[in-house]
């Protein structure tokens, strides 16, 4: 029997939420420390009186707008009179210590700052987000490091927390006014849980008037509140066109899968093709997924360091909204069973990668992605093929464009700046336009420009020559998609360097050749 209860450890502290409004906290010291204490008691709704010679301009401006009472002095006895709590943030320890012992003598929670001992109580590295807050404790031992894990649990908290536990405080207020009698405290009690437990969080952050309304009926009416359809606007965008299949099981989708396990997307950046390439944290995802998403463009390479299910989009030529439109409609499926799904994207999905898009669109389910970001071969893939875009001396400044916007339209290229370097994604089967786009865009003809291809695999290659020469250099040596092109003088910086890198290709670089043909 005796083993069946914890020991206690020892060691810890009482965590509380000290309830403070409307009682008085008396503050001594007029700098930042104090100034720190005195919001955090103003937020806490306590009337706050301070005790010191002078003010920094953060406590001025309180006192300016009435905020906070303050006394033009230092610390006499009888400004604990009334005093409900006592914070000390004054730099005299011997001051701090009679101040603390008056307080015990009457009894009065009292904190030194800085003087651990000397505390009946000492203050947290906190986050809040409206209702919601949190406040993580070392018990003294390193509260740097406390500011660390905070932020880390904040950084973790699904989107919306805080405004999802203000509406649920709204519904929560209106059904115990709709049904006061303590008998029934059991049944709101039960009634809540379900309805927290089984609502996204993300989604309980969108409850409106409407939806508060239709889930007060429903309590009314004593209906399961997973029962409730509700109407949950996405954030607004106003220039994305989002696609939006018709999924039926979208309310299922949102929640939890009949097995109680909900489903988890992670959209993941597979990076510049190498396997070797991607992140610990792409490579774990890989690992832990139930089934893939996958763009066409993936590498085989690291397509086999997948051991689960790989879906594809099926074929939609010409179509790739149709094709992305596909993987939608299987993610939310899988997403619908409680599955682990994995969206993996060719380089990082924020670089022209529809990654954005694909989060707004996940979001009307209810479903947050985890974002691992890849590396994009905007800035890697030319790094790999010896050409530094930020070279020191010749260019301070890279412009990335897309070779065709979402209406298939040739991108607008500004005019030249000979210290840019200006790298151009999903391009190259437009060669000769871009190239006519660069030359009426005031780009010099003898210009180093390049054709990245298939940066980061094995058969990794540079193409090189200018704004002249590039399209007959292509048409002689043909190209390998995927590729990009780079224009700029940073293009040869490396140029005998390159010419001896493993991954590029002597035969084909056109450094120093005449393009009619002389060596």
């Amino acid at each position: 029997m005796a083993d069946s209860f914890r020991d206690p450890q020892g060691g810890g502290s009482l965590i509380l939420a000290w309830q403070v409004k409307n009682k008085t906290v008396l503050i001594v010291g007029g700098g930042v420390v104090a100034a720190g204490r005195v919001f955090n008691a103003l937020e806490a709704d306590a009337r706050v009186t301070v005790v010191a010679p002078e003010l920094n301009d953060e406590l001025q401006y309180r006192v300016s707008k009435a905020q906070i009472t303050w006394h033009q002095r230092s610390f006499v006895s009888s400004d604990l009179d009334g005093a409900d709590m006592v914070l000390t943030a004054i730099d005299d320890h011997s001051e701090s210590q009679r101040i603390v012992d008056e307080c015990k003598a009457r009894r009065i929670p009292v904190n030194a700052a800085d003087i651990n001992d000397l505390c009946d109580f000492w203050f947290m590295s906190t986050h809040r987000d409206h209702s919601v807050q949190i406040a993580v404790s070392t018990n003294s031992k390193a509260p740097r490091l406390a500011n660390r894990i905070r932020r880390q649990i904040a950084a973790a908290l699904p989107r919306g927390t805080g405004k999802a536990v203000d509406q649920i405080g709204r519904l929560r207020k209106r059904i115990r006014e709709a049904d006061p009698e303590p008998q029934n405290s059991k049944r709101r009690m039960t009634w809540l849980t379900q309805l927290c437990d089984y609502w996204p969080i993300e989604q309980l952050a969108r409850l409106d008037s409407d939806n508060i309304d239709s889930l007060l009926d429903a309590y009314i009416d004593n209906k399961d509140p997973t029962s409730v359809g509700l109407s949950l606007q996405p954030p607004s965008v106003a220039s994305s066109r989002i696609p939006s299949p018709d999924l039926r099981s979208a309310s299922s989708a949102s929640s939890v899968s009949s097995s109680g396990k909900r489903g988890r997307l992670v959209l993941v950046g597979a990076g510049v093709g190498d396997p070797e390439l991607l992140t610990v944290r792409a490579h774990r995802a890989l690992k832990e997924a139930d089934i893939v998403l996958a763009d066409k463009l993936i590498p085989e390479a690291v397509l086999g360091l997948i051991e689960c299910e790989i879906y594809t989009a099926r074929k939609f030529p010409g179509a790739a909204t149709e094709a992305q439109e596909d993987l939608y409609r299987r993610g939310v499926e899988e997403l619908g069973k409680g599955k682990n799904v994995v969206r993996l994207k060719q380089g990082d999905p924020f670089v022209y990668g529809r990654g954005g898009e694909e989060i707004l669109y996940f979001r009307k389910f209810g479903y947050e992605p985890e974002v691992v970001p890849g590396l994009t071969s905007a800035i890697t893939g030319p790094g790999l093929c010896g050409i530094p875009v930020t070279h020191r001396g010749v260019a301070d400044q890279v412009l990335v464009l897309s070779g065709a916007n979402r209406h298939g339209d040739l991108p607008n290229i500004p005019g030249y700046v000979a210290t840019r370097t200006l790298v151009i994604l999903m391009s190259v089967k437009r060669l000769k336009d871009i190239v006519a786009l660069l030359g009426g865009s005031g780009y010099p003809l003898d210009l180093p420009l390049a054709i990245v291809e298939r940066a980061g695999c094995s058969d990794q290659r540079t193409v090189r020559g200018t704004v002249q020469t590039i399209v007959d250099v292509v048409e002689r040596v043909g190209h390998n998609p995927p590729g990009l092109i780079v224009a700029g003088h940073a293009v040869n910086v490396l140029s005998d360097a390159a010419i001896e890198d493993r991954f590029l290709d002597a035969s084909t670089l056109g450094l120093y050749a005449d393009e009619t043909g002389k060596q």
